[in-house]
């Protein structure tokens, strides 16, 4: 198994990186939330990786945190969903916004996600409830889950596109009243 992949980004192609490790390339499918944290080509970089070995093919699928390997790898024990659907579920949703719709059991925000109908979605929902990896990400309170959820409506009517609101708001840190966060992600999407 490989666990970790470390070396000079040569590619990015999303969803797909290249990172050469001592002269040999390894093509790795990543999550859209690693792929916007990748540092600039010929940089060095580490990924946590899964190899899933099919009869036609050996697929490495990279992440920025041990917390996103062990989402995706819970994501892939929920039946009818592939390594496809489970990184864009994690392209879609954070771990957090995840483990807040599982526990609030929210079809609409899991609905959301390309590829993801209403079934596979109660099917998601309900396979996932209590998976300690859910528990154990950082746990999003409902006034602060409101708080991002306003963040990102007023990042959005500015002209930000939802990515980059979702970008900021993940850099901020928990429990900041909604005009603070506010102030504070446009002073990070000023920055870069």
């Amino acid at each position: 198994m490989i666990g970790r992949i470390t070396g000079t980004l040569v590619a990015k192609q999303p969803p797909q990186v290249l990172v050469d490790c001592n002269g040999v390339g390894y093509e790795i499918d990543v999550p859209m939330s690693t792929f916007y944290n990748l540092p600039a080509l010929g940089e060095k970089v580490s990924l946590l990786t899964h190899l899933a070995i099919r009869e036609d093919a050996h697929l490495l699928y990279g992440f920025g945190s041990e917390i996103e390997r062990a989402a995706f790898r819970e994501l892939l024990k929920v039946s009818g969903i592939g390594a496809k659907t489970a990184l864009s579920v994690l392209s879609g949703l954070s771990v957090n916004d995840l483990s807040a719709a599982i526990s609030a059991q929210e079809i609409g925000r899991i609905v959301k996600v390309p590829g993801i109908g209403k079934k596979t979605a109660e099917r998601l929902l309900l396979e996932l409830k209590g998976k300690p990896v859910f528990a154990g990400a950082v746990s999003v309170v409902a006034g602060e889950s409101r708080v991002s959820d306003d963040v990102r409506q007023a990042l959005l009517a500015l002209g930000y596109h939802d990515k980059e609101a979702g970008l900021a708001i993940q850099k901020l840190p928990a429990g900041l009243p909604v005009s603070e966060a506010i102030r504070q992600a446009l002073k990070l999407l000023s920055k870069g």
